[in-house]
């Protein structure tokens, strides 16, 4: 039975993920699913299979608190290593990608907005078309050949800037082209003045195009109107239907932020899906401006048992041969099955960098506008003892309850802006999803090996 979205009697799945998920050992997390008894060994997010005698004998050490047992048992089968991840911060990464808040102004009115209606806070304004070519040429600075950058668009609503997406765009282009460096191109939208135009630069750029719908038409209606009130669904799926059917080298996303009214995830995944969407996403609400729309513990226990739902149909879809993009777990199944390990949740303040209208550098596109995440300029370049001192500060080792955890490694202590501004109110909620997704990888590896293999013949590669 799927979990109710609306939090009455009816229980799913997540409180005995929060209990299984419970952390008992910051070295080592056990699990049992279908198809064995299985080890994540958290140096190194290594995953293990293990028969009954040893599952139990290192579940008893774990459970027990017994540390140097607990290592004798696993240097014994051979689940020991060096430690992969030291308590030292990178020094001087390069930048390798950037988002430009090329339009820090929107057209809509959502209240949860990060961006306070894509502001942030201030006047609103536009990025200069010389501030963006400048960012482009940060980018591709100290890139070696063969090397990897991307460059994004966020806002406020960046295709209200348009000229200025199209001019950085066609620049950091010509500068791929001539430093054999392949650029990546993505943006974020709400979709309301996407244009049949847009869909063939996008798709002549294989951008990546997210675009933000958070329901079925009267739920996000309600959440993302226009700042008059009126709804803005149906312009939204009419402006995305050219991308969705132009999508070859483009891949056109829909991205759902979770809040306490739209937490039906398994039908408006589905939606999506017909649509013709190329992956579905859900992100919960931790931290807007004014707190409202923030998820409690209770809506996040709620958001688990649906997210499980729409995880068990990704397993049914996957093993009849399917393709069923479900974001959230096609990602976590490519972290476990890469072996992920990281200090940090993402590359902000390292290797990616926001850049404000203005030319300002931030850890990321939430910080823009926020000194606690400034990182210097395009005229001064990346402040390297601001940048050293924010890795040094945000390194998981250096968090709460962090060190204890067995998916520090996996999760990276959680979004910097969330936690700086709400703390850790879903670290249940992650290690419950995470359990989860530990389970679905098993049993797909077991049923559905080749799901794994690169190419297009089995759906979403992993």
């Amino acid at each position: 039975m799927n979990p109710s979205p609306t939090g009455s009697a009816t229980r799913g799945p997540a409180r005995e993920l929060f209990e299984l998920s419970t952390p008992a050992s910051p070295d080592l997390h056990l699990l049992r699913t279908e198809v064995g008894r299985h080890a994540l060994v958290v140096n190194g997010s290594r995953l293990f299979d293990l028969d009954a005698d040893s599952y139990r004998a290192l579940d008893r050490a774990r459970q027990a608190g017994d540390g140097p047992e607990l290592s004798r048992l696993m240097s014994e089968l051979g689940l020991d290593a060096p430690q992969l991840i030291d308590d030292r911060p990178p020094v001087e990464p390069p930048v390798r990608a950037l988002s430009l808040s090329v339009a820090q102004k929107c057209n809509l009115g959502c209240t949860y907005c990060y961006a306070q209606q894509g502001s942030f806070g201030q006047t609103p304004t536009s990025m200069p078309v010389e501030t963006a070519l400048a960012a482009v040429e940060l980018l591709f600075r100290a890139a070696a050949p063969g090397e990897r950058v991307n460059l994004s668009f966020l806002g406020g609503e960046p295709l209200l800037n348009r000229p200025v997406v199209h001019a950085a765009t066609e620049h950091a282009a010509r500068l791929a082209a001539e430093h054999d460096v392949p650029a990546t191109f993505s943006i974020t939208t709400n979709g309301t003045t996407v244009t049949a135009a847009d869909a063939d630069f996008f798709e002549r750029h294989g951008f990546a195009v997210t675009v933000s719908l958070d329901g079925t038409q009267q739920v996000h209606d309600s959440l993302r109107p226009y700042r008059g009130g009126q709804g803005s669904f149906r312009k939204v799926i009419a402006n995305v239907a050219p991308l969705l059917a132009a999508q070859r080298r483009m891949q056109v996303s829909a991205r759902v932020t979770v809040t306490p009214h739209n937490l039906a995830l398994r039908d408006t995944l589905d939606a999506f899906v017909q649509l013709g969407f190329h992956s579905v996403g859900f992100s919960p609400l931790l931290n807007s401006p004014t707190g409202r729309g923030e998820l409690t513990s209770a809506d996040l226990e709620v958001m688990l048992d649906q997210m499980v739902a729409c995880g068990e149909e990704f397993e049914r879809q996957v093993v009849a041969g399917h393709r069923y993009p479900f974001a959230n777990l096609v990602n976590a199944l490519r972290e476990l099955h890469r072996g992920t390990h990281r200090p940090y949740p993402c590359g902000a303040g390292a290797g990616y960098l926001g850049v404000s209208a203005e030319g300002e550098l931030a850890a990321c596109h939430r910080f823009v506008g926020d000194a606690r995440g400034a990182m210097g300029s395009l005229d001064r370049g990346v402040d390297r003892d601001r940048q050293l001192a924010w890795l040094s500060e945000r390194h998981v080792h250096r968090q709460e309850p962090c060190r204890s955890c067995w998916a520090r490694y996996l999760c990276g202590g959680g979004c910097h802006h969330e936690v700086i501004d709400r703390g850790r109110p879903a670290c249940q909620y992650i290690r419950g999803w995470l359990h989860y997704a530990l389970g679905a990888y098993h049993r797909l590896l077991a049923r559905r090996p080749d799901w794994f293999l690169p190419g297009p013949a089995t759906g979403t590669p992993v």
